[in-house]
């Protein structure tokens, strides 16, 4: 069906009753979800400046439409693997938003008992096998996992930044992977920054001639549109788990904040951030929903109301949590068995 045919469809279907079409429902989550991801990220932010989060933060905001985009694409036994900068993956997989904001914080109820941090969380339940602090290292725990999920049908999933590309982990996985055919998709969110370093003065030949000389499929897509990001996950994944081999997908995105505390942003000037905020992805879904599927603008300010809420309810929790025990039961190690 053509993109004005379903739009013609969702408009119809909108009524005078606020209902829409099943698609229209579909990224009307998806708009919640980045949302949510934003805000979240807000609120961790306004903890840390009071001194509530241990250890370093990096936030995702601005960058939102590709996790969401990506994880809208996947099953439930495929597996992702994120960066430091993992709070929006964490959330669009499906973790627990309450047991995420309690474990950065550094409390029992926190998703890996208050004792992983802002970079090291891992959620199996919802797929997650870990936000890596070292930069490329996704890339590995990625590779390693499609080395498990090979002949089960299901795909590994590692995000990265565009600094990755120019590490040893890239390549030498990146080649494992095209060698075994490994069914694995790696996602490059090119912000244009490796931390304060412009991507183009330290990448020659660009990102995807890097995936492209290793005889890996790439495709490039507008990572502030979640429909863009979606529809190429979709297909990107689909070939993966074909059988068709390792998938680069290099989404150009861009993020609104520091690269983690204490970074001042001097590097990037006021027009070129202004240019970027234009382009908010959460303003562009809301926008494509309003025009192209009729949903009202009651429904998307009641959607926001309803995060803030949930946000409210988090903070609040979360604050009176309470802090791990000191007293940690190691468990006896037991050779095995000759």
């Amino acid at each position: 069906m053509s993109p004005a045919k379903r739009s013609t469809k969702d408009a119809a279907a909108a009524g005078g009753n606020g209902q829409v079409g099943e698609e229209a429902e579909a990224y009307l989550a998806r708009l919640r979800t980045m949302i949510l991801i934003r805000k979240f990220e807000d609120l961790v932010q306004s903890l840390f400046l009071r001194g509530e989060v241990y250890g370093s933060t990096h936030l995702c905001s601005g960058q939102e439409a590709v996790s969401v985009g990506v994880a809208a694409a996947l099953g439930a036994d495929d597996r992702i693997a994120a960066t430091y900068r993992g709070h929006g993956h964490a959330l669009a997989c499906g973790m627990s938003p309450q047991k995420f904001l309690d474990e950065l914080i550094g409390r029992e109820t926190g998703i890996c008992g208050g004792r992983a941090g802002s970079m090291n969380v891992v959620d199996l339940e919802h797929g997650l096998i870990g936000c890596f602090g070292i930069v490329g290292g996704s890339l590995a725990a990625a590779t390693g996992a499609a080395l498990a999920l090979r002949r089960t049908g299901n795909v590994a999933v590692g995000f990265f930044g565009d600094g990755a590309v120019n590490q040893a982990y890239f390549y030498e996985c990146a080649n494992f992977a095209r060698v075994l055919g490994l069914p694995v998709l790696y996602v490059c969110e090119n912000n244009g920054y490796g931390e304060y370093t412009p991507t183009e003065a330290v990448t020659p030949g660009g990102i995807v001639g890097r995936p492209a000389a290793l005889d890996i499929p790439v495709s490039q897509v507008d990572g502030q549109d979640v429909w863009a990001v979606h529809a190429a996950a979709l297909e990107a994944v689909a070939e993966v788990r074909a059988g068709g081999g390792p998938f680069f997908l290099e989404a150009r995105t861009y993020r609104y904040t520091d690269h983690g505390r204490g970074d001042p942003i001097k590097y990037r000037s006021d027009e070129e951030m202004e240019e970027w905020r234009q382009r908010d992805p959460i303003d562009i879904a809301r926008t494509r929903l309003a025009a192209e599927h009729g949903v009202e603008a009651a429904r998307l300010d009641a959607l926001v109301a309803d995060v803030d809420a949930e946000i409210a309810e988090l903070r609040s929790r979360a604050l009176a949590a309470p802090f791990p025990s000191p007293d940690v039961t190691v468990p006896e190690f037991a050779p095995a068995e000759a």
